[in-house]
């Protein structure tokens, strides 16, 4: 039986390729030309927005600074300008929290919606319980960071407590648990 001739160019090739030793060779140099066109068709990645250019802040501690205007009625926050500078992007404030502590009041198991969150202790000392990590006392030269949306609470602390806070982002939601 005589074998017929191939109709076009391209079954012509396409037969040697199916009798060619390099045929392997050949179909992994088709199947990259093919990936790379592939690649240079695809649309480009959208850009992130670029962030304003963040500016200095300096803050110098004043006793008028602190005012009682912030997430918690037993504290006085005093603002270090940060989240001005950065646009948003993290904010920092020293916190004094007001004595003696009322357990009732400040005891209450919530949660922040936050990307990072980190306490230093500057005065005093404050007793916190955080979920996975229990009770904790926390002294002057202490610091923590709590995980994202983690579970803590205030127990107990000094008369003379004073803390500084950074969190990112500037703006989040705090969210009270019922008990």
């Amino acid at each position: 039986m005589a074998k017929q001739k191939p109709k076009s160019r391209a079954a012509a090739k396409t037969a040697a390729l199916k009798k060619s030793p390099a045929r392997k060779t050949a179909s992994k140099t088709v199947a990259k030309s093919t990936a790379r066109k592939t690649k240079t068709r695809a649309l480009p990645a959208a850009k992130p927005r670029p962030r304003p250019k963040q500016r200095i802040a300096i803050s110098h501690h004043r006793e008028e600074d602190f005012k009682a205007d912030g997430l918690r009625t037993y504290a006085q926050y005093c603002d270090l300008g940060i989240a001005e500078a950065s646009h948003g992007l993290a904010q920092a404030h020293v916190i004094r929290l007001i004595g003696p502590c009322n357990p009732a009041e400040v005891s209450k198991l919530h949660f922040h919606d936050v990307e990072f969150q980190m306490v230093y202790v500057l005065k005093g000392w404050i007793k916190t319980y955080m979920e996975g990590q229990g009770e904790t006392l926390m002294k002057e030269g202490s610091a923590w960071t709590q995980p994202p949306r983690i579970k803590h609470l205030v127990m107990d602390y000094s008369d003379d407590v004073e803390l500084l806070e950074v969190i990112l982002p500037a703006e989040f939601k705090t969210v009270e648990l019922a008990t």
